[in-house]
């Protein structure tokens, strides 16, 4: 990992924790990045998340960096952010492309939930991407199922959910979030991809300031996280649904070494994609990739 730049803006005895246990710290940013570092925290509204930032030019995985910063005791709402990642992943495992001009970023959760649990706060993220996107830049994002947020019908954003548990309960929960923000996923993307992707440089036809987008999404989880923590995760669900473009139409589910075909009928409580095939049973799928049979 290169340079680190550690942010505080929470109590002194957190980051004096954190500085002891960390030895890369440096205070000075000798390097040219693409996004603004010093202004991640300038004007943020949050109470909780993104007052400890840990900012690399490169790192394998920030879901990795997250789970390591987890480990060494830091608080919940600690954010891991790079401006690239060499060995970044989806779903699966899956290579996760992360080049320079996205928003590529984990965040430290420890929400007093289940380990099944886990999985509505993937849906939490991806329903605060796009409403941030809608309302920053009124492009219509949508939410795809499991994990995706759309632009165009194609992929603008994936998150991935990482937990340890102790027990039955969860101890603390990593989710990190991708975003295909300023560059062409044309030059930057395999030719297998540049198809199903896209990016907001590429729906706007301008770049954006990578550090607006972070600080209005951290903001837009913060109220999201704490609605799911004072009301549950119903609420959520239902808003993430309405900017699904998927249900009701004919879907194919690849996944668990199967391929189904049927209406996508509903996402259960549990995440669960509720799936009625020809033959006319209903399925209730946890894990897959969902592609619609006739496009819009």
């Amino acid at each position: 990992m290169g340079l680190c730049i550690i942010l505080c803006a929470g109590s002194h005895h957190i980051c004096s924790f954190l500085h002891r246990h960390l030895h890369i710290l440096r205070r000075e940013i000798t390097l040219p990045t693409n996004i603004k570092v010093e202004r991640l925290q300038e004007g943020l509204k949050t109470k909780l998340l993104g007052k400890y930032i840990f900012f690399s030019y490169e790192v394998g995985s920030t879901n990795d960096w997250a789970k390591e910063l987890a480990e060494l005791g830091a608080p919940e709402g600690t954010i891991a952010i790079a401006e690239t990642q060499t060995a970044g992943r989806g779903r699966l495992g899956r290579k996760w492309i992360s080049p320079k001009g996205g928003l590529w970023f984990s965040l430290i959760l420890k929400p007093k939930i289940k380990p099944m649990e886990t999985v509505k706060l993937v849906f939490l993220a991806g329903l605060a991407v796009a409403e941030t996107i809608r309302e920053l830049y009124g492009l219509r994002a949508e939410t795809k199922w499991p994990n995706d947020v759309l632009v165009d019908g194609l992929k603008v954003c994936g998150i991935l959910s990482e937990m340890k548990t102790v027990g039955e309960n969860v101890e603390y929960a990593v989710i990190g979030v991708g975003i295909n923000a300023n560059f062409n996923v044309d030059e930057e993307f395999p030719e297998e991809l540049k198809e199903k992707a896209t990016s907001l440089e590429k729906a706007l036809g301008r770049k954006i300031a990578l550090e607006e987008l972070f600080k209005a999404l951290l903001e837009k989880m913060e109220s999201l996280y704490q609605q799911f923590l004072k009301e549950g995760f119903t609420p959520i669900l239902e808003k993430w649904k309405s900017y699904a473009s998927f249900l009701d139409c004919e879907v194919e589910v690849h996944g668990d070494g199967e391929r189904l075909e049927g209406t996508a009928l509903n996402i259960d409580n549990e995440g669960a994609l509720i799936l009625r095939l020809k033959d006319g049973s209903v399925r209730r799928v946890f894990v897959g990739d969902l592609s619609l049979k006739i496009k819009r």
